[in-house]
């Protein structure tokens, strides 16, 4: 029996990528000074950034230049939130056995012990980087067997969350969704802010992915559907954090 192929919707497909673009240019900044405002103090205020680390930024299989890119904002968020009196910083960052079995998924990245699952040293000059709290992870999810939420447990008085890192569509998505999951089931409207500007995800063009055999990975399409798919589930995406 011959298949029979997937009918593709082109004008409800073409209509989507339009309204898609034009939220994604409608976006705005959110002052710090006002996310702090509404939490009503620095003390209740946590910033989650996940695999900022040299195995994505720097070096390795998986290294980006997209990636890369978001260390500068983010490293200036840091330093503008801490100035404002934040003082949680948590950091899920991939921390992989040599044998894992992520990497019958992905190429091997990110091996325990090695540089790439090292906090990128732009975060880690910080004079401030001693208040990180680093959480090993094996997996894309930020929550399964890393600590996270007997942390959210212990820190009842975080009631905003700001969430910053890589990838958009991968880890980011994972964090970002779990904590607002988190707070959905204490019945708790405990905002979580994820600022595009200091997310990203990587880019394996149609052509590149046909050549080489694996699977294409349009990056500013991902970029834009998962931030938009955050909002859909209540995550307050903004342009910026100014």
């Amino acid at each position: 029996m011959s298949a029979i192929p997937f009918p593709i919707p082109t004008v409800q497909a073409s209509e989507f990528s339009d309204y898609l673009h034009h939220w994604r240019m409608e976006l705005r900044p959110l002052p710090l000074e006002d996310l702090l405002r509404a939490a009503q103090a620095p003390e209740r205020v946590a910033v989650f950034c996940v695999d900022l680390i040299n195995g994505f930024c720097h070096e390795g299989q998986l290294q980006s230049d997209r990636v890369r890119a978001i260390v500068e904002p983010i490293v200036s968020l840091f330093e503008r939130c801490y100035a404002h009196g934040v003082r949680h910083f948590v950091l899920p960052q991939d921390d992989h056995p040599p044998d894992a079995a992520e990497f019958s998924d992905y190429p091997v990245h990110c091996v325990h012990g090695t540089s790439e699952a090292l906090t990128v040293p732009e975060l880690m000059r910080l004079p401030f980087s001693n208040l990180f709290r680093i959480l090993p992870k094996r997996s894309i999810s930020s929550s399964v067997a890393t600590g996270l939420d007997s942390w959210l447990a212990a820190h009842r008085d975080i009631t905003h969350r700001i969430v910053v890192g890589d990838c958009t569509d991968l880890c980011t998505y994972q964090l970002a969704m779990h904590l607002k999951l988190e707070a959905n089931t204490r019945n708790a409207m405990d905002p979580v802010i994820v600022p595009a500007d200091c997310v990203a995800t990587y880019d394996v063009p149609v052509e590149q992915a046909r050549q080489m055999g694996i699977p294409a990975h349009p990056g500013d399409f991902f970029h834009s559907v998962f931030l938009y798919h955050m909002h859909l589930n209540g995550v307050q995406v903004v342009d910026r954090l100014d």
